[in-house]
């Protein structure tokens, strides 16, 4: 089980490690009204949950999404799908 497998746990985990304001109450704010949020902190956060998870995230979904929740969800889907299934997209994104 890892740190990111919880929205509370994901929220802490960039809290703890990119200084992000991410109480529960942000989560599911627009991602352009988070204080100081911009795409280097989107990046931040891809490299920390791939780091904490051993994981490549899929990044047209994580691109797409408008919250700290919707990013978690793609976190989430991403961990539940076979190992399989996981190797073959981060081939196909190669």
């Amino acid at each position: 089980m890892s740190a990111v497998d919880t929205l509370d746990g994901f929220l802490a985990l960039l809290r703890d490690e990119l200084g992000l304001d991410a109480e529960a109450v942000e989560a599911d704010r627009s991602l352009v009204d988070l204080p100081r949020w911009d795409s280097l902190y989107l990046l931040r956060v891809v490299t920390l949950v791939e780091e904490e998870t051993g994981r490549r995230l899929p990044l047209a979904p994580v691109l797409q999404a408008r919250t700290l929740a919707e990013i978690h969800a793609v976190v989430v889907r991403q961990g539940s799908r076979p190992e399989h299934e996981r190797h073959s997209s981060v081939e196909a994104q190669a």
